[in-house]
Order: structure tokens, then sequence, then C-alpha cells
């Protein structure tokens, strides 16, 4: 159902981006809007995770610099049945993380400094293997695509405005209309985009816990996450607000309930879903157990790791 979601809010923002265009120039424009996507997809394609990784500061580390991490990453991917992806680290008080790449064998797993102690293993299992599920669900892509789509479209709104909006005829909205469209297109790309977000938000949760195998310790996670990530600032988030649909929980403000304007669900939302599939799985209680007794074993990760993953 999520996957059949995820089709229809992309169809209405490739319409709505297709619409502006053909408002603004008929069918020269909406030609002329599809030129432009494409190109912004294209470079978005090639240069999109090294320009977010970039952005904020992450350098990657192996099995030498970082052990515990890198090997938590490689035991976890191999459960997902991935290529082993790329890790780095952003060197950021607040505890978050992301997942960027075209594709499982071009992609990168970042976590913040924050987020490796303030959780425990079991947990930060649990948040890496969402991130993975991300991966494995190609959302890394999809999200990039709606990112670059909704930019295009504020864009062609705003060159509408200015280079169309002093028709009167039949070609165009007018002064009145384009002021509008300069408005409520690039608003209503941004709802689509968060839409979409707040879904595979949903399906990422339900795959990684099915990775890790302990529903409970990714919902241990997120509530220790949301706790703290809005009373530690990430200035770089904020700088780059259009990166927040990327992290596991909303780097920039918290909200208590889902609507139009976030790009996550409701952690309290995310939470109980999770015990829901807990509760499926029959690992409740041992969740419950692994993501609580076991906290004092956490971060900082530059200690060589067990041999055995957080599963036994």
């Amino acid at each position: 159902m999520s996957y059949f979601k995820t089709a229809i809010l992309l169809a209405g923002l490739t319409g709505l981006f297709m619409g502006v265009g053909y408002l603004f120039g008929g069918a020269t424009g909406a030609m002329i809007a599809l030129v432009i996507a494409a190109a912004t997809n294209l470079f978005a394609y090639w240069n999109s995770d090294r320009m977010v990784l970039s952005m904020y500061g992450a350098h990657e580390v192996d099995r030498q610099t970082a052990p515990d991490l890198y090997n938590l990453v490689a035991e976890l991917a191999g459960r997902a049945g991935l290529p082993m992806p790329r890790v780095f680290v952003m060197d950021e008080a607040q505890p978050n993380a992301f997942a960027t790449g075209r594709n499982p064998q071009n992609a990168a797993v970042a976590v913040t400094t924050g987020l490796m102690h303030s959780l425990s293993r079991e947990e930060l299992a649990g948040v890496i293997a969402h991130e993975l599920a991300h991966i494995k669900n190609h959302d890394t892509l999809l999200m990039t695509i709606t990112a670059t789509i909704a930019g295009a479209i504020s864009m062609v709104a705003q060159f509408g405005a200015f280079f169309g909006g002093n028709r009167d005829n039949n070609h165009g909205p007018g002064i009145i209309g384009s002021i509008a469209m300069m408005i409520l297109a690039p608003l209503g790309a941004m709802l689509v985009q968060m839409a979409i977000s707040r879904t595979r938000e949903y399906a990422a949760d339900d795959l990684g816990a099915r990775i890790v195998g302990q529903p409970m310790w990714l919902a241990s996670a997120l509530s220790k996450i949301a706790g703290a990530a809005h009373q530690v600032p990430n200035m770089e988030a904020e700088r780059n607000p259009a990166t927040a649909h990327m992290f596991i929980i909303n780097p920039l403000s918290g909200h208590g309930v889902d609507n139009l304007f976030t790009t996550h669900p409701s952690t309290e939302n995310r939470i109980a879903a999770l015990q829901q599939l807990a509760a499926e799985l029959g690992a409740g209680s041992t969740a419950s157990a692994g993501a609580g007794r076991n906290t004092p074993r956490r971060g900082p990760w530059g200690r060589p790791s067990a041999s055995r993953g957080p599963w036994g």
C-alpha cells in the first residue's frame, strides 16, 4: 500500500510540474519544464550523495578508524542482503543519521557523533537497519528525484511569474494568476514531497525492524533521538532545510502529530507502529529488555567490537 501511495504522490508531483510549465507557456512551456526536470535529476543522480555528505562535513571511516561502527554496518548489510555501503561520521552533537546514494551499489550511511555517544549498540543497530531499509527500498534515489522536481517547480513558477505575468490573454495566467502560481505551486510541491517522505519513513521503520529482528530497539532509539534532536540544534540543517527529510528524525523542529507541514511522521505514531510489529513478531519483551538493560553498552565506538552481533 505504501508503494502505491508513493507512486500516486510522485505522479501528482510530476503532473503539478508539467501543469505549471503548460500554464505559463503552453505545450512549449511544458516541454521546457520537462527538459529542466531531466537536467536537474540527471545532475542529482550522479552528484547528490557527494554534495550532501560534503555539506555536513561527513568523513568516511573504515574498519581501522571506527571498527565497532563499521562492523555493525557490515553485519546488518549482510542480514539485509545489501552490498556494503560506505560509512561516514559527521562531527555533530545532535543525534541523527541518514542514508544517501543513487542505488545500493553506490550507497552511504552517515551518522553523527552525537548519535554514537547517546545510543546503546542495540539502538544504534536499529537506526542503521532503518537507513539500510531506505537503501534497499531505493528511497535515497526517490527522495532525490522528489526534491529536485520540487525545486524545479519553484524555479519554473518564479520564472513564469517574472516573464509571463504581463500576459492577459489565453496564453498565460496574467499577473494575478502568476503571483498566485508563484506561491501555490512551490507550496503544493513541498506538501507532496513531505507526504512522500513520511510514507517512506513508515516503510523504512518496518523493514529496518525486520532486518534487525527487534522492532523495539528502533523504537527506543527513535524516542531518545527525538528527545535530544530538538534540544541540540543542527546549524547546518537549519541552513539547508531542504535536506531535513533525509534524516531519521527531523533535525529542524518537533511536532506532536502528523500534518501537512512535517517531513516525518510523529515519533509517537512511529513507535506505536513498531510496538504493533513487535507484538506480531513476538519480539516485544525481548526487544524491550535489549533496549533497556543494555543501554550502558554504548559509544564512543572506537574500541574493537565483539565477534558476535547484538542478536547473539
